[in-house]
């Protein structure tokens, strides 16, 4: 009898060990759960040292365990999160004993998380990418994530492509987003189409903006992305007196034509702030 084992949205079916299509059980699996292994050892130290060293770490989707095991060389604890249960038994075998290092069998996106300073790191499947850092942006107690993402995601999120993404923005106060440094495919087994990168998100220790003041920022930053005048400024000016508006655009550096896109997070702020003196 098959068993099923949930995946987010998805779902890993373990069947016999037939070979359907001249593809086994295994690799059914690993495209099912997006499985693209880190195997190239420089790549792995450079994760490891992006990430420094923490108290505690959890890794969303540790597979076969190579970057669980580095891990545990500079951080005091690391708590693997593995959903297929064939590579969870592995890892938790090959670990057993070792100190520092426990394997939870299940979904990283059902768990709960610490109540005491915690850090991610994981070379995390692409499928479910954006799960994993609103869990992680959702997560009070959290001071960093370091995560392999698809090069793309990560270049969309930092300001590589010189644009900036509404959730980038909306998350500045609380959270800076760096790219710490680009993978290529072939370090991976399977190899994916796309290159990866290592993505980093930090939590303040002191936010940019009051508590208080968080949603209404929010609320500011998701009605400019809306477009509703046609730019930033136009939108701007169908809530706000136009000299305000004006004063608060030079005050950012900001031309008047500027796309919504090419405002950088400290120009949202900027905005905000003359905005809601």
């Amino acid at each position: 009898m098959a068993q099923s084992f949930a995946h987010g949205n998805r779902s890993h079916v373990r069947g016999q060990a037939g070979n359907r299509g001249g593809r086994t059980a295994r690799d059914r699996a690993r495209r099912t759960l997006s499985q693209n292994f880190l195997i190239d050892p420089h790549a792995v130290r450079r994760v490891v040292e992006a990430a420094g060293p923490h108290e505690l770490v959890l890794e969303p989707g540790a597979g076969e365990g190579v970057l669980t095991r580095a891990l545990a060389g500079t951080c005091r604890k690391v708590i693997a999160y593995e959903i297929d249960p064939l590579l969870a038994e592995r890892l938790s075998t090959r670990t057993r004993g070792g100190g520092g290092i426990e394997v939870v069998k299940g979904d990283f996106l059902g768990a709960g998380a610490p109540r005491e300073r915690f850090a991610v790191v994981g070379n995390i499947p692409y499928s479910i990418t954006s799960g994993i850092v609103g869990w992680c942006l959702g997560a009070s107690w959290l001071t960093s994530a370091t995560l392999v993402t698809q090069l793309e995601y990560a270049r969309k999120r930092t300001g590589d492509f010189g644009r900036w993404s509404l959730l980038t923005v909306r998350t500045w106060p609380e959270h800076s987003w760096e790219l710490l440094g680009r993978i290529g495919r072939e370090s991976f087994r399977p190899v994916p189409g796309v290159d990866s990168a290592i993505l980093g998100i930090v939590r303040r220790p002191v936010p940019l903006l009051p508590g208080e003041r968080m949603a209404r920022y929010r609320e500011f930053v998701e009605y400019g992305f809306a477009g509703l005048g046609g730019s930033l400024r136009a939108s701007l000016r169908m809530r706000y007196p136009a000299r305000r508006v004006d004063a608060a655009f030079e005050a950012a550096w900001l031309r008047p034509g500027t796309v919504v896109g090419f405002v950088h997070p400290e120009q949202w702020l900027t905005l905000f702030e003359r905005l809601h003196r």
